[in-house]
């Protein structure tokens, strides 16, 4: 080949190489932008009762250790967390406490990954049946269903009647911030089994015929949950058969929500550290991150 033509085709082969070069290079950089990540949600999301606690906002009762924190941690996400204990839907878009912003705040038109749970404390469904039904079952020695007959339908008609609109409410003001978010809604995983563990009781006084009768609300809240999340174009993560055998009546290190009484966190019947770490890794496979 004569000289001419070779140093054409060597500069032609040296700038494709270039361009090729500039191309992965450009690429990797983009594969390598963390998602902007923000973390709303009650005391389900912000681990409330696990240690080390977030002194950043001291009245959230916030865990560093909470799934937003091992999500981030496992993907390399910029995690914005603003999780706070007792929660309601109310406080996506007004203040919960003096110094703490409506969660959406934390939301902006760039954010790609928005993750919660909420629900729970609307019409104080979980706070008032557990201690209801725990004060009934104490009274009744663990026999019959002193809870379900006493308050029948009224949890789930305050599910139906008041926080599905609410969540719908919520859950629209988190889309009106970021449309182009992947919202993932998580369900609550199982507080007790289907049914009675007579050796639970001193753990979790509930009376052997309210345990199904508290796990069936628990089932119509998520179930509402779902329908609010697919409604507004959310991700409904299911913990209906991820957490089935890891209730409070399980043991420590098979159990992802503490009991009651006698549990190892400071706050009962909330997510202990292994249950916020599977719901982390439940969310990530859903979602397919990791």
């Amino acid at each position: 080949m004569h000289m001419p033509a070779l140093r054409r085709v060597m500069t032609a082969t040296a700038a494709a190489a270039g361009a090729l070069a500039l191309g992965l290079t450009g690429t990797t950089a983009q594969a390598a932008t963390p998602l902007k990540y923000a973390a709303l949600g009650d005391s389900y999301s912000a681990a409330s009762g696990v240690l080390p606690v977030d002194l950043s906002s001291p009245l959230c009762l916030r865990s560093t250790a909470n799934y937003p924190h091992v999500l981030a941690s496992r993907t390399g996400a910029r995690l914005t967390d603003v999780t706070c204990g007792a929660a309601q839907t109310k406080d996506f878009t007004a203040a919960q406490y003096p110094g703490v912003a409506p969660q959406v705040n934390a939301v902006t038109a760039d954010t790609d990954l928005v993750t919660l749970t909420i629900g729970g404390n609307d019409n104080g469904t979980f706070i008032n049946a557990i201690l209801s039904c725990g004060t009934a079952g104490v009274l009744s020695a663990g026999q019959g269903s002193p809870c379900k007959d006493k308050y029948g339908t009224s949890f789930d008609d305050a599910i139906d009647a008041n926080t599905y609109p609410a969540l719908k409410q919520a859950l629209g003001s988190v889309r009106a911030k970021a449309p182009g978010a992947r919202v993932a809604v998580l369900g609550y995983p199982w507080i007790t089994p289907a049914t009675a563990d007579p050796s639970c009781f001193a753990r979790l006084p509930i009376a052997s015929g309210d345990v199904p009768y508290l796990h069936a609300m628990q089932a119509h809240l998520n179930a509402v949950v779902r329908r609010a999340a697919e409604e507004t174009g959310a991700v409904y993560v299911d913990f209906a058969q991820a957490s089935t055998g890891h209730d409070a009546c399980q043991a420590a290190g098979t159990r992802w929500i503490e009991p009651l009484l006698f549990g190892q966190n400071i706050v009962p019947v909330h997510p202990n550290a292994l249950g916020e770490q599977r719901m982390a890794e439940r969310t990530m496979s859903v979602l397919g991150l990791g």
